[in-house]
């Protein structure tokens, strides 16, 4: 029976420790598994209007001698690479995907807010269609991002800055993650006029100023955006068992600045957790 309840307790303490929420910080320190000095995992989002990093994040910028983002931003060939990856496989384009009546709403979207009509674009697939109206959702008429700014400070260091994945790579998440998923989030969205996303951003922009990792993890699970919330073992878990190994390559090489999405830190399949499981030690900076 004394076994018994040892046996219960052991593995009550197990799915606590893997249930525990983390703590909140969008910068960590990667420690050990024989890492001669440490590394930093930092969260970002995408696109906003103040992308200003913090202290902490800057400290760590200096401690570290090499960037490493999801993508090699300082590569001179991505921007033609992502242009070539834009388009869709085997001639489709957003009619095939879309009743009449969702094409018309699509359309009009893009004609007031874009100024040009959608069958422009039709052959785009419709991820980055969407991805085209996020400077539409926020309140500054020059948007920026995290990994912009964290590429000019490597530049400022006179550090190289790599990525952990190719373009190849990421476009192909996009094919892999169904074209009708995608065209439903956009129809979605031109229907009420992207008020719905509005709101989506306003809320991930409260919950990141609080360094919510838990949280910016769980609104990707929001059922009003199939391609995200359906498909997130493609869009995050793979990606992340992927990186787990690289991440642990660079930093053997020196001490290395990560910078990746928010929602890939937490959760079971979660970079911060992927990591500890490989045998680092992983703890958040909250000074």
């Amino acid at each position: 029976m004394k076994k018994y309840s040892l046996v219960c307790l052991a593995l009550i303490s197990f799915i606590l420790s893997n249930a525990q929420q983390l703590e909140n910080s969008t910068l960590w320190k990667i420690e050990g598994n024989n890492l001669e000095k440490a590394s930093y995992l930092f969260g970002t989002i995408h696109i906003t209007c103040d992308a200003t990093l913090e202290d902490d994040v800057k400290k760590a910028l200096d401690e570290t001698t090499q960037v490493v983002l999801e993508l090699d931003m300082d590569d001179p060939s991505l921007q033609s690479k992502m242009m070539q990856g834009m388009y869709m496989k085997d001639g489709k384009t957003l009619k095939d995907f879309v009743s009449e009546e969702d094409y018309m709403a699509i359309d009009s979207l893009f004609k007031n807010t874009m100024g040009m009509p959608v069958k422009m674009l039709e052959n785009v697939k419709p991820f980055f269609l969407t991805a085209m109206l996020y400077p539409k959702l926020i309140d500054c008429s020059t948007p920026n991002s995290f990994e912009e700014a964290l590429v000019d400070v490597a530049k400022e260091q006179g550090e190289d800055v790599n990525g952990l994945e190719t373009i190849e790579e990421q476009l192909k998440v996009f094919d892999d993650i169904p074209y009708k998923a995608q065209a439903e989030d956009l129809a979605r969205s031109a229907k009420d006029n992207m008020e719905y996303d509005r709101k989506v951003f306003a809320k991930m922009y409260r919950v990141y100023s609080k360094e919510n990792i838990t949280e910016m993890l769980e609104m990707m699970t929001d059922k009003n955006q199939v391609s995200i919330s359906k498909y997130q073992s493609i869009l995050l878990e793979n990606r992340n068992k992927n990186w787990v190994a690289k991440i642990g390559d660079f930093a053997k090489e020196q001490p290395t600045f990560f910078g990746v999405g928010a929602a890939h830190l937490a959760g079971k399949n979660g970079v911060i957790k992927l990591l500890r499981k490989a045998g680092y030690t992983v703890t958040p900076v909250t000074e």
